[in-house]
């Protein structure tokens, strides 16, 4: 069978659950990803190939919840050299500022080039004539020119979900020219902000030698490849209906009381990465606590980090620092009855956070570099009565959209620490003015208008045509 649209992702959009006659099934992934790319699926008759967890597992392609899946397997190996190894040791620290330092190892790359040519083969086979296939983030940048030589026919878009790196950056992978090769396979490359954009079409001029202009290059073969800005968003309206559900209004209740009803609860809610910035913010809030700024009967942190490559010592190097102090400043600050910080290393589902979003008087967002962070747009988008404060990274991508956040430089623990005291005393005036902006942004730059905005521009620079894929209610 072959499909009009094929994604080509490195996870699938669901995972695997016990059902209750205890047979086992899958469930969609909660995620902006999903719920952009859903209708534009259904539009298109459209199949969706990623890796569904798991070793050396191989399935036959399945539908789950009307949404035709082909999922690809991995060995250890894989798992070992091409996900924990080049995709997450080398890329994504080069990719995020060297927060932490690349390991450029030959059989990483060795492992990257194969799995990806295996996910280049998959999307091949399915891929009616003159398809269009939409490959998705930095684990398959190969996948685009491994795909154009399989099947020259076909329209192909690529979007990199994280940072793109300056070039003095990028410049030290040694397959830079490898990495930049496979993504001008594409004919659209998207990126989260027009600096990265800009970023490759800068590289490509120095070192592949094509000719560019502003936002095309050209290739010698007679291609035009497009490289721009899209910056990703959430299902605005999906957030805001949970939110004010009646289990969720309950359940922020049931929060503020577990927390002793404090005047101000401040909220971080982060995947355990190096990447994030909880260390500092935590820091920040200890040192406004110990200089009396903030006091632990009138304030409350709650801290949930999503447990995250625990196999990988870094992280789990990360896991032990953020539980050392968080028990620091709990043993400094904290009361009977009364911790400074609760800290929960643990996945919560959407309705639970759509609670503590609701619950919380300031989200503290503060990375030291992120391609967009929907967490910050998650909170705007609950925040239904214009209240709440946001302090923000100026380092990650929603900043150049949520503008009337409160911006900070995570790496100024000064300058964190007045934003965190001016959000946390700022008049419900101010907060309202602040969010009512936010909240118009991100709800008329939604991510159903994210999909269609770069499904339009394929469509335009591939020169071929995309059904609508517009829900209702969409942009």
């Amino acid at each position: 069978m072959s499909y009009d649209l094929v994604i080509v992702a490195n996870r699938l959009p669901v995972d695997r659950v016990e059902l209750p006659d205890g047979t086992k099934g899958w469930r969609t992934s909660p995620g902006g990803l999903v719920t952009a790319i859903e209708p534009v699926m259904r539009a298109n008759h459209g199949i969706w190939i990623g890796w569904p967890g798991g070793i050396d597992e191989e399935l036959e392609p399945f539908e789950s919840d009307g949404l035709e899946l082909a999922p690809m397997s991995m060995s250890a190996e894989d798992i070992t050299e091409f996900y924990e190894g080049f995709s997450n040791g080398t890329l994504w620290p080069l990719y995020h500022d060297l927060v932490a330092k690349p390991e450029f190892h030959r059989e990483w790359w060795d492992a990257y080039v194969r799995v990806n040519r295996r996910f280049a083969e998959k999307a091949a086979s399915l891929a009616a004539e003159n398809a269009t296939v939409w490959v998705h983030d930095y684990q398959l940048q190969l996948v685009p020119q491994m795909l154009r030589d399989l099947r020259p026919d076909l329209r192909i878009g690529f979007y990199l979900h994280i940072p793109f790196p300056p070039a003095e950056l990028f410049q030290q992978l040694p397959w830079r020219r490898q990495i930049l090769e496979g993504l001008l396979g594409a004919d659209l490359v998207g990126f989260q902000l027009p600096g990265a954009a800009q970023n490759f079409v800068r590289l490509v001029r120095q070192r592949v030698g094509h000719k560019t202009h502003r936002d095309l290059i050209y290739l010698p073969d007679g291609r035009t490849v497009r490289a721009a800005a899209f910056p990703i968003s959430i299902d605005a309206a999906g957030f805001e209906e949970m939110a004010r559900s009646a289990s969720v209004v309950e359940r922020v209740e049931e929060i503020r009381e577990a927390l002793g009803r404090p005047r101000k609860v401040f909220l971080g809610v982060d995947r355990l990465d190096y990447t994030k910035g909880i260390y500092a913010r935590l820091r920040a809030f200890a040192e406004l606590m110990g200089e009396g700024h903030i006091d632990v009967e009138d304030a409350v942190f709650i801290q949930v980090a999503v447990p995250s490559r625990e196999q990988v010592e870094q992280y789990r190097i990360l896991r032990d620092e953020i539980e050392r102090l968080v028990g620091r400043i709990n043993g400094d600050h904290g009361r009977i009855g009364r911790p400074a910080v609760h800290y929960l290393h643990s996945s919560y589902p959407r309705e639970e956070m759509a609670a503590m979003y609701r619950a919380a008087d300031v989200m503290v967002v503060t990375p030291y570099r992120d391609g967009m962070n929907l967490v910050a747009k998650e909170y705007v988008a609950c925040r239904y009565d214009d209240d709440g404060a946001l302090v923000l990274s100026e380092f990650a991508g929603a900043a150049d959209e949520l503008r009337q956040a409160w911006l900070v430089n995570p790496y100024d623990i000064n300058g964190m620490k007045s934003a965190l005291l001016e959000a946390y005393r700022a008049d419900d005036k101010e907060v309202s003015r602040r969010m009512r902006a936010m909240r118009k942004q991100v709800t008329q730059h939604d991510v159903k208008a994210w999909a269609a905005s770069f499904m339009t521009g394929l469509s335009d620079v591939g020169g071929g045509h995309v059904k609508d894929v517009r829900a209702p209610g969409g942009e």
